[in-house]
């Protein structure tokens, strides 16, 4: 298994900073999952590492893609894989770009839930690694009372269906990697994309029981 570090270590600093990444190597984690937001909903203006608009306009400091990119360019996190994450589609290129500018793109895994996102990712730079996270989720469903059980049942359903159907994907090319709720995962689903040269990684475990 690879142990993934969320927004860094995001319980013991604030996520998706300098602080956070530190906390993260000093954790030993294997590879360093960071989100990457436009300053504008159509993906144009300033990039910066924040998970939302909300996450964003709460930290007026937050790094910009450029600044996280240099920082983890340097020593102390040599050898460290990244997962970047795209939360909205329309900067794809700028991103690779910037991957690339600072020696980062062999060991980055781009991902998003925006199938369109990785498509364009994968025209522009076939080699890249690429991962695809789903569902679409802003928050769990299965938490709130309204939803629990509807939620909880459509999970059981997507379960049957997505291992084959996330295999197929990764053996026509579209992503190397499933990011899949932990909720949808299964041994099925991992057999499945693995035996079709895939990775399966699980979001987001936060107790040690699921492990």
């Amino acid at each position: 298994m690879k142990r993934v570090g969320h927004k860094g270590a995001d319980l013991l600093a604030p996520g998706n900073t300098a602080a956070a990444f530190a906390a993260a190597i000093e954790a030993g984690v294997d590879m360093l999952e960071f989100d990457v937001l436009p300053e504008h909903l159509d993906g144009t203006g300033e990039l910066y590492l924040a998970h939302d608009p909300d996450d964003r306009a709460a930290r007026p400091d937050a790094l910009t893609l450029e600044q996280g990119l240099a920082h983890l360019a340097g020593e102390g996190y040599a050898g460290v894989e990244l997962d970047v994450d795209l939360k909205l589609p329309g900067y794809e290129l700028r991103v690779l770009e910037a991957l690339r500018e600072h020696g980062l793109l062999e060991r980055s895994l781009i991902c998003s839930t925006y199938a369109q996102s990785l498509r364009v990712l994968r025209a522009a730079a076939p080699q890249v690694r690429l991962g695809f996270s789903y569902p679409a989720l802003r928050s769990d469903p299965t938490t709130r009372p309204g939803t629990k059980y509807a939620a909880l049942a459509l999970a059981a359903g997507a379960r049957q269906v997505i291992p084959a159907a996330f295999a197929r994907r990764v053996r026509r090319g579209e992503f190397d990697a499933v990011m899949v709720h932990w909720r949808l995962f299964s041994r099925r689903l991992l057999r499945a994309v693995r035996a079709a040269g895939g990775e399966v990684y699980v979001w987001t475990v936060d107790d040690p029981v699921l492990l």
